[in-house]
C-alpha cells in the first residue's frame, strides 16, 4: 500500500439518510463462496479450541501439576495471538492474504501437536504460545480476508456469518473439552485440531484465489515495520505478564509487577508515537485511531473484549465450584450463552445492512449486557436452573449484539486502502482486552489506594481476592501462599465432608457474585463509547488491490466502484 494512495483517498463523513436507493449489490458467484467457506473454516477452527480448551484448564492444571502456573495455559495462547495482530495485518498487506493465512494454519498446527503431546505444565505452555500465534494470525485475516470481498454496506450478513461461527464453535467447543477431560482425556484438545487444521490449509490453498502485491521477497521485507511491531510484541508481553501477576502471583507494589507492567504499558504508547511521526508504511496509521467514531468503535470492542472472554471463562468456575458440576456438565450449562449469541449477532449484522444505522444496535448490546450481568449477580449456590439458563441469557444476548456491532463505526470513517490497518488494530483491541479475562486488573492498579482507603475491591483478580476472603481458613490452608485458587481448588471439592463443602459452595458463589458486579460497571464504560458515535454512510466499495484474480472492476473519475464477483 503506498502512501500516496492512502493519503490522496480522504473519508468522507456522510449522514446516512434510509430513504435513498441503495446501490446495486454485487453478485456474487462460486469463486466468491469458496473463498469465503475456507475463511469461515479457518474461523472456525481457532473459535473452537479458544472456547474448548477454557472447559478442561482446571484438569490440564491438575494432571501436569500446574500449580500457580496454571493461569498460562490460556495466557499463553491470548498474550501471543495478541501480540503478533498487528505483525500479522502488516504482512497481510505487503506479502498478500493467502501466504499470511497458510502461514498462521501452520503454526496453530504445529502449537496443536506439541500442546498434545506436552508432559509437563512449561511444555504446554510453550504450545499455547505457538498456537496462539497461528491463531491471532487467523482471526485477524478472517476479518481483513472478509473485508476485502465484502464491503462494509453489505458487511452485516457476512459479519453475522462469521458470528455464528464463532458461536457454534463456542456451543460445541465446551462439551467436547469438557466431555474429552472427564471421559477420555484432553490431550485430543490438540490432536483434534490436526484433521481440522489440515482441512482449512487444503481448503485455502484451493479455494482462496485473492490477489498478491506485486515484488522481491527482499522488496516486501524492507517494507514491514520491523522496530514499531517490535516495540507492541515487546510492550504487549511485558504489560500481560505485569497484569496477570499483579494480585495474585506477587503483590501489586512488588518490582516484579511494576517493573513489567509500566514498562510493557510505556511501550505501548512509544509504539502509537511512532507510528504517528517515523514509518513511511506504519503498521497502525495515525489517521485510523485517530477518528472520533472509529475511536469510539475501538472503545466498544476493548470493553466487550473484557466482558465476552469473562463470561467464557468464569461461567465454568461458577458451575463446576457453587454448583458442583463436571467439566462436561459445565459445558452443556454454557449452552445457553452459546446458542444465544449466535443469532443475535446474526441479527445485528443484518439490522446494520438493511437500517443503514449502527448506533441503535450498539446502545441495545449495551443495555442488555448491563442488566445481564445485573441479574448474575445474584446467582448463589442454590440457584435454580431457570434462574441460571435466564440469567446468561440476558447478558449473552447483548454480548451477542455488541459482537458484530463495533466493527461499523470502525470502518465506516476509514477509506477502504485503510481497512486492513483499522481491522489489524480492532483485533488487537479485542484480543489485548481478551488476553486477560483478567485485564480488569489494570483498574486495581491505578485504584489500588481507594481499595486499600476504602475497601474497594475491583477487577479480575476479584475472584482471587475474594477467595481469600470467604474460603474457610481449614480449605484455604491447603494452597501455598501465590498459588491461583479458582483452577486449584475446584477438582477438590466433591470430596470434602460436610459442612466444609457447603461453605466453599458459598464461597464460591459469593466471589463470583462480585466478578460479576464488577462486569457491570466495565459494560457502563462501554455504554459511555455511545456517545462518540455518529452515523457515517456504510461504503459500496472494496479495496481492488487485494480482490479475487477474477474480479471486474471499473474505475469512474479516479474512484473505486463497485466490486462485481463473477
Amino acid at each position: 500500500m503506498n502512501s500516496s494512495e492512502t493519503t490522496s483517498e480522504t473519508p468522507t463523513l456522510e449522514i446516512v439518510d434510509p430513504t435513498l436507493p441503495s446501490p446495486p449489490k454485487s453478485k456474487k458467484g462460486s469463486a466468491f463462496w469458496f473463498s469465503f467457506l475456507a475463511v469461515v473454516v479457518s474461523t472456525f477452527l481457532s473459535a473452537l479450541d479458544l472456547t474448548a480448551v477454557s472447559t478442561a484448564i482446571p484438569t490440564i492444571a491438575d494432571q501436569l501439576n500446574g500449580g500457580e502456573n496454571y493461569v498460562w495455559i490460556g495466557s499463553a495462547y491470548a498474550l501471543s495471538s495478541t501480540a503478533i495482530l498487528p505483525l500479522s495485518g502488516s504482512l497481510a498487506d505487503i506479502f498478500g492474504r493467502k501466504p499470511i493465512m497458510l502461514l498462521s494454519i501452520a503454526f496453530f498446527a504445529v502449537g496443536s501437536a506439541i500442546g498434545g503431546a506436552s508432559q509437563n505444565i512449561n511444555m504446554i505452555i510453550a504450545a499455547r504460545t505457538i498456537q496462539g500465534i497461528g491463531g491471532g494470525g487467523i482471526l485477524n485475516l478472517s476479518e481483513i480476508i472478509t473485508s476485502d470481498l465484502v464491503s462494509l454496506a453489505e458487511r452485516g450478513l457476512y459479519q453475522g456469518m462469521l458470528g455464528l461461527t464463532w458461536s457454534f464453535a463456542s456451543g460445541i467447543g465446551p462439551p467436547i473439552g469438557g466431555a474429552l477431560a472427564e471421559k477420555a482425556s484432553w490431550r485430543w484438545l490438540f490432536y483434534l485440531n490436526l484433521p481440522l487444521s489440515g482441512m482449512s490449509f487444503v481448503l485455502v490453498i484451493i479455494f482462496l484465489r485473492v490477489k498478491r502485491p506485486e515484488g522481491s521477497i527482499s522488496e516486501k521485507l524492507s517494507r514491514v515495520d520491523w522496530f514499531g511491531n517490535l516495540l507492541v510484541i515487546c510492550g504487549t508481553t511485558l504489560a500481560v505478564i505485569g497484569l496477570t501477576w499483579g494480585g495474585s502471583r506477587y503483590p501489586w507494589d512488588s518490582p516484579k509487577v511494576l517493573a513489567p507492567l509500566i514498562i510493557g504499558l510505556a511501550l505501548i504508547g512509544a509504539f502509537i508515537l511512532y507510528e504517528a511521526k517515523v514509518p513511511k508504511e506504519p503498521t497502525i496509521p495515525w489517521e485510523v485511531i485517530s477518528h472520533r467514531v472509529s475511536f469510539s468503535g475501538y472503545w466498544g470492542t476493548f470493553v466487550h473484549g473484557i466482558t465476552s472472554i469473562t463470561i467464557i471463562y468464569y461461567l465454568p468456575v461458577y458451575f463446576q465450584s457453587a454448583l458442583l458440576s463436571s467439566p462436561l456438565r459445565s459445558a452443556v450449562q454454557m449452552l445457553a450463552t452459546a446458542l444465544i449469541i449466535a443469532p443475535l449477532a446474526f441479527a445485528a449484522g443484518v439490522i446494520v445492512q438493511v437500517s443503514k444505522r449502527y448506533i441503535p444496535v450498539n446502545v441495545a448490546g449495551w443495555i442488555l449486557t448491563i442488566v445481564g450481568f445485573g441479574v448474575m449477580s445474584l446467582l448463589s449456590s442454590t440457584s435454580s436452573t431457570a434462574q441460571w439458563v435466564g440469567y446468561q441469557l440476558i447478558a449473552s444476548a447483548g454480548t451477542g449484539i455488541i459482537y458484530s456491532s463495533t466493527l461499523f463505526p470502525v470502518l465506516a470513517p476509514q477509506p477502504v486502502t485503510r481497512s486492513a490497518s483499522a481491522l489489524g488494530f480492532y483485533s488487537f483491541i479485542r484480543s489485548f482486552a481478551q488476553a486477560s479475562w483478567y485485564f480488569q486488573k489494570l483498574l486495581v492498579f491505578f485504584l489500588i489506594w481507594i481499595e486499600q482507603a476504602w475497601g474497594i475491591t475491583l477487577s479480575s483478580t476479584v475472584l482471587q481476592n475474594q477467595l481469600k476472603k470467604n474460603l474457610p481458613e481449614a480449605f484455604l490452608t491447603r494452597f501455598p501462599e501465590g498459588l491461583q485458587i479458582a483452577f486449584a481448588a475446584i477438582p477438590q471439592i466433591k470430596g470434602l465432608p460436610e459442612p466444609l463443602r457447603t461453605q466453599v459452595r458459598v464461597a464460591f458463589s459469593n466471589s463470583m457474585s462480585t466478578v460479576w458486579k464488577v462486569m457491570i460497571g466495565i459494560s457502563g464504560l462501554g455504554l459511555l463509547s455511545v456517545l462518540l458515535l455518529k452515523e457515517i454512510a456504510l461504503k459500496e466499495t472494496t479495496n481492488e488491490n487485494y480482490g479475487l484474480k477474477d474480479d471486474t472492476k471499473e474505475k469512474q473519475g479516479g474512484t473505486e466502484t463497485t466490486v462485481v464477483l463473477v
